[in-house]
């Protein structure tokens, strides 16, 4: 009895936490290229509260949409899938999944490590590494997929960036400081009241 309310509890939350992916996910900051979204945002928290599983489905509901966006929501998306599908794919959906996956394991191995279910310092680094390994999956695939193409090289000329390391520094920038921010600040107390909530 006490599992099915646990497993009745785990996709009650998940399945609120990924609405909100895809609501927050049509509300982002465009800046030069890419968008600041919050969308890691509930990804942090169900990493933080549920461990790799939570943080990979909805890292994966947020690939899904981003992926989604880019026929035609996401300016730079839509001109990254004309220029190849596949890889567009690649760089939107594999790379969320593996950062609400890590960030969740980070979160779990941290809980063991200290034996404390609600660790503030484990929450802390769910809640700060899925908005960084995000960025990191997100522009490290989208260099290796088309980091040699016009449309990319064009960022790179414009930034005056002289390798793809440079490029990515220069590009993400204010959004990543942003993302990271957000993920500290709106995903740490907000992951903490529902631990409490959740009990």
């Amino acid at each position: 009895m006490k599992n099915a309310k646990k497993q009745i509890q785990f996709i009650a939350v998940n399945g609120i936490l990924a609405a909100i992916v895809c609501i927050v996910s049509f509300l982002p900051i465009r800046t030069l290229g890419l968008e600041i979204t919050l969308s890691m945002v509930p990804v942090a928290i169900g990493a933080a509260l549920y461990g790799p599983l939570s943080g990979a489905l909805l890292g994966g509901v947020f690939g899904v949409v981003s992926f989604l966006q880019c026929l035609g929501y996401s300016p730079f998306g839509a001109i990254l899938l004309s220029i190849d599908p596949v890889k567009t794919s690649l760089v939107c959906i594999p790379t969320r999944i593996l950062a609400g996956l890590l960030a969740g394991l980070f979160v779990l191995w941290i809980k063991k490590a200290t034996h404390k279910s609600g660790s503030f310092i484990a929450f802390t680094v769910g809640c700060v590494a899925a908005p960084v390994l995000n960025t990191v999956f997100f522009m490290s695939t989208l260099c290796l997929c088309f980091y040699n193409t016009e449309f990319i090289q064009g960022f790179v000329t414009t930034l005056g960036a002289s390798n793809p390391a440079t490029f990515i520094l220069l590009f993400v920038g204010v959004n990543g400081l942003v993302e990271i921010l957000c993920g500290t600040v709106l995903a740490l107390p907000l992951a903490k009241a529902l631990s409490k909530a959740v009990k």
